[in-house]
């Protein structure tokens, strides 16, 4: 089977990795990719609008959607009316990221645990909402933000300035509308399933590390490193969150005419009255991927196309292999305001000799030397039997690369390190 792999990113990386890997693939595409996934695929230049006549004129048996925006914008669609296999769920169905209010208020109607929100479309009324949240309080951009768009001021100022930043501009069209929460307590923790709008698997858990500094401090950004699975999400939680929040949500999807076919990503709070959504997403996360693929074992050709073809109750059901996986994002300087671009990288080869694999995101060749070209870099990711020892594999695989201008974060998976210090004690 051809596939063609739609992304640029270390998330697409993981995935070309893995998909390199079926029996099933004769020949692997992607675009725009970058130098890491060029080691997996053949690197094609197309032009969003040109894809469905590629994946037509090369009979594409399946198109992989990696990222949220084309999935958000009606590729999946586009593909689909022409009889092409896609992983990805519809523009309808894909709001599910792409509006935030779309998915509170779905929660709202199928009675699925979430924290209490209003939508706004104006400063002066999302102001004036303030003080029934209280503080801290949660302020988000409707739209798609690349992960950025989340705002918790602590004081009325702090949250005054944010809708004012969102209304005017700061994360572009994505503030045109904006959604207010009540701050939750708890700690959070992602878990993935996999349906084609009426069966549904689970798909593994993970905890990322979404603060850009050691100790969970400084701005949010896309994500720092993550670590899989997340015991914290214990078997009969996950149970709960398949019960309470995943079933609901494809279930009243294909209720109301919008069936849902993919990942869900859900984002999730794990308070004292269970486990709440925080948020979807309707895609693979990054890095969180990297962590799952290290974890798969199994055919993710042909797992994705039974997702596609809506043959997920016929088939066994997925299994992640008990190793623990964690990876360490290395950012380029900046990040995330303004990354220093044009850095060089070297040492990668030297970094996967002990088995940790490092896989690229904003990166690009320039007279051949690897350099960064975006935000997050590089994603180094390495397994072990806990997760302390995953860590100590992935730090040292870090400290093989030489990279300048780059930074990571040095506490990737405290948390757990601690409670499994704490287990041995």
């Amino acid at each position: 089977m051809k596939v063609l792999l739609i992304g640029s990113g270390g998330r697409e990386h993981a995935l070309a990795w893995k998909l390199a890997q079926s029996p099933r693939l004769s020949k692997l595409y992607a675009t725009p990719g970058n130098p890491g996934i060029a080691a997996h695929a053949e690197l094609v230049d197309i032009e969003p609008h040109n894809i469905v006549g590629f994946a037509r004129e090369e009979n594409i048996g399946l198109v992989v959607i990696g990222p949220e925006q084309p999935l958000v914008e009606g590729l999946a669609d586009r593909l689909r009316e022409q009889g092409i296999l896609v992983f990805g769920p519809s523009a309808a169905a894909a709001q599910l990221e792409g509006s935030k209010g779309f998915t509170k208020d779905l929660c709202r109607r199928a009675n699925i645990p979430t924290a209490d929100y209003a939508r706004f479309s104006d400063a002066v009324s999302a102001k004036a909402a303030l003080p029934r949240f209280g503080l801290p309080v949660v302020i988000k951009a409707d739209g798609l933000a690349a992960g950025k768009g989340v705002v918790i001021p602590t004081t009325a100022e702090e949250a005054e300035a944010a809708i004012d930043d969102m209304f005017g501009g700061g994360f572009g069209g994505a503030g045109a509308e904006v959604v207010i929460e009540e701050f939750m307590t708890g700690e959070e923790a992602s878990f993935f399933a996999l349906t084609d709008g009426t069966t549904i698997v689970p798909f593994g858990s993970a905890q990322d590390h979404k603060r850009v500094g050691d100790g969970d401090t400084g701005p949010n950004t896309g994500g720092m490193g993550a670590y899989s699975p997340a015991s914290i999400l214990t078997p009969a939680l996950e149970r709960q969150v398949m019960d309470e929040i995943i079933a609901p949500t494809v279930a009243t999807m294909a209720a109301e005419g919008v069936p849902y076919s993919g990942v869900l990503y859900a984002g999730l709070m794990l308070t004292a009255e269970g486990p709440k959504l925080i948020e979807y997403n309707c895609r693979f996360g990054d890095p969180e991927t990297q962590v799952l693929m290290a974890r798969f074992d199994g055919d993710l050709v042909t797992l994705l196309a039974d997702v596609a073809e809506a043959r997920l109750a016929e088939v066994a059901h997925p299994e992640l292999a008990d190793r623990v996986a964690l990876t360490v994002v290395m950012a380029a300087n900046g990040y995330p305001g303004t990354p220093a671009k044009g850095g060089a990288i070297g040492g990668i080869a030297q970094a996967e000799q002990n088995g940790a694999r490092v896989f690229q995101a904003g990166t690009a060749l320039a007279d051949g030397v690897l350099v960064a070209a975006g935000g997050r870099v590089l994603a180094v990711t390495a397994t072990g039997n806990s997760v302390a020892q995953a860590q100590q594999a992935a730090y040292a695989a870090v400290d093989r690369i030489d990279f300048p201008t780059g930074f990571c974060r040095h506490d990737i998976g405290w948390r757990e390190v601690e409670r499994e210090s704490a287990r041995v004690a």
